[in-house]
């Protein structure tokens, strides 16, 4: 059982922990409009650039010329801008995981002094329940681990996979650029 001093204890790093997210999760917004901000900023810039650009345009083939050189600084800044999204949206996550991960251990450990408490307190006769137990919240806590590196695998390929797909993006927008 756990004492009056150990509950409040635990209740007192809960809320910590609860304030901590949520002034992650604040911090989070904070970037995300900061980055829509500027992008909404520069987008209004460029947008006024290229209408006068496009009004002092003397012919068809200009005209041309100047859509094929606003295509490839777009295409790159959208992907500069996904990937910066990208890591908004990780670092916040990651924050969020670690926490998650520092309250899981603490359970994990709670869970472990409750269960050798009870095993050493176990009364003769019951070595083979007692092992059994042991057994088992030894398995699961491989099992927890073993999910844990393949959710950590998995997101590493997420990861790699959008760094690969905004790279090709980008390429492609400077080639079809160069051809016209």
């Amino acid at each position: 059982m756990m004492t009056t001093e150990q509950l409040v204890a635990s209740h007192k790093a809960n809320v910590e922990t609860l304030f901590g997210l949520t002034s992650k999760a604040f911090e989070g917004m904070e970037k995300l409009v900061e980055l829509n901000l500027t992008a909404t900023k520069a987008a209004l810039s460029e947008s006024a650039h290229s209408t006068k650009a496009a009004l002092s345009v003397k012919d068809a083939q200009e005209l041309m010329a100047l859509q094929a050189n606003l295509f490839q600084p777009l295409a790159e800044k959208t992907a500069a801008y996904s990937r910066h999204l990208y890591d908004i949206a990780s670092g916040t996550s990651s924050e969020f995981t670690k926490a998650l991960e520092v309250q899981t251990a603490a359970a994990q450990k709670q869970f472990s002094n409750l269960v050798e408490s009870a095993t050493s307190n176990a009364p003769a006769g019951s070595e083979t329940a007692v092992a059994v137990m042991k057994s088992a919240v030894t398995a699961a806590n491989n099992a927890y681990e073993s999910v844990q590196k393949a959710v950590k695998q998995a997101t590493d390929m997420a990861e790699a996979n959008i760094a690969a797909v905004t790279n090709t993006a980008v390429s492609a927008a400077k080639t079809t650029a160069k051809k016209r």
